[in-house]
C-alpha cells in the first residue's frame, strides 16, 4: 500500500528493550495530498528505512503496511513504512510565476495587451 504527502516532521529516534531484544523505532508525520488533507505518524521501525535523504517539507510516496496488535484488551495499529521516495515530479513544479501547466515559458501566449504590434495610433477610430 502507498501513502502520497509532504514531510511535516521527522522526530527523534527512540530505543529500547523487550524479551526479544533491542528495537529502535523513527515516527516521521506525513500529510496527505487529498482535497482534506490528513496528518498520518508512520512510523520506521529498526531502521528499515534510510531516512537520512529525506527532510520536512520534501514530497514523498511512502510504501506502508498497516498492522493491528491486541495487548490486554487494547488495540495499537502502526503504519509501518519500508520504503520511501521523494517524489521529483511535484518537487520540480514551479510554486509561483508565469507558467502554465503543461506549457513551457516560450510557449506562454503574451499578455492581451501586448499581443498587438506596437505601432502609431494614427489608425484609432476616435
Amino acid at each position: 500500500m502507498e501513502i502520497q504527502g509532504k514531510i511535516i516532521s521527522i522526530l527523534n529516534p527512540k530505543e529500547g528493550e523487550s524479551s526479544r531484544g533491542g528495537w529502535k523505532k523513527q515516527e516521521i508525520i506525513l500529510e496527505t495530498d487529498d482535497t482534506y488533507p490528513k496528518k498520518v505518524c508512520i512510523v520506521n521501525w529498526n531502521d528499515k528505512v534510510d531516512v537520512s535523504s529525506v527532510k520536512p517539507g520534501d514530497s514523498v510516496v511512502a510504501s506502508i503496511n498497516i498492522e493491528s496488535r491486541e495487548f490486554n484488551n487494547n488495540w495499537y495499529t502502526d503504519v509501518k513504512v519500508w520504503k520511501i521516495d521523494i517524489n521529483k515530479s511535484l518537487q520540480s513544479q514551479p510554486s509561483a510565476g508565469n507558467s502554465l501547466p503543461g506549457l513551457s515559458d516560450k510557449d506562454v501566449p503574451p499578455p492581451p495587451w501586448e499581443s498587438e504590434p506596437s505601432g502609431s495610433d494614427e489608425d484609432m477610430p476616435f
